[in-house]
């Protein structure tokens, strides 16, 4: 298996409560958290009391190959996909009722993509959330961490009849079978997004790109463990 390299760079910005660099390969996102007090109108009579995680996601115009026009007008299909993803996959392993009151808002802002952005952003955030969720107990805001388990994910694939791990932008674009996985560190799947662009593809196939990514997901969550200085 042949994935991308990742770097992590944590307390990227100054200013929000979690910050993150994640780079996966050429790609390239930053991923902040930020504690807000409130909630959304549809919690504040529910009991008992929770918090809330939103998550929005963008990408800059100099970030693709050709320029990425803004969305001045709201978020497009593409982009309201993927911010709701990322925010199913972070409140799949974040307990809500340990920070009632408070929203915990995700930016992923794309400021380089070669591939598989939306599953770094994902790997990224919960790095991001992990941190500010520290510094909310350090003020004594909360008493327990509400992450409850690491999440992380990668995009697996067939390409030129092989399956592969971690596609690129050259390969994702190409690529005959393009899926996007998303597990926690307990190997439970939050996400699988498959589709067949050219031949459909077997079980055995399925298989094959699901254990690739099960393998690639764990070295995902090994590395942000490391980053935050959990072994």
């Amino acid at each position: 298996m042949n994935k991308r390299e990742t770097k992590i760079t944590r307390n990227y910005l100054k200013f929000p409560d979690g910050s993150v660099l994640i780079e996966t390969g050429d790609t390239k996102v930053i991923c902040t958290a930020i504690i807000q007090e409130g909630v959304p109108p549809f919690l504040k009579d529910v009991e008992p009391k929770q918090g809330w995680l939103t998550a929005e996601y963008n990408m800059i115009p100099g970030a693709p190959n050709s320029r990425f026009r803004r969305e001045r007008n709201g978020v497009k299909g593409r982009t309201a996909e993927i911010q709701r993803l990322i925010g199913r996959s972070l409140r799949a392993v974040i307990d809500m009722t340990k920070f009632p009151g408070y929203q915990l808002i995700i930016d992923c802002d794309v400021i380089q993509a070669d591939g598989g952005t939306r599953t770094a952003a994902i790997t990224g955030a919960c790095i991001a959330a992990y941190d500010a969720f520290s510094k909310m107990l350090n003020r004594k805001q909360i008493e327990e961490m509400p992450l409850t388990d690491w999440v992380a994910a990668i995009s697996v694939g067939i390409f030129a009849g092989k399956p592969v791990v971690d596609l690129d932008y050259e390969k994702d674009s190409t690529a005959d079978v393009d899926m996007n996985v998303v597990m926690t560190e307990n190997g439970r799947f939050v996400e699988i997004q498959g589709t067949a662009e050219a031949e459909p593809f077997t079980n055995q196939e399925l298989t094959i790109m699901l254990d690739s990514a099960k393998i690639g997901i764990e070295q995902l969550i090994k590395a942000q463990k490391e980053s935050v200085g959990i072994n």
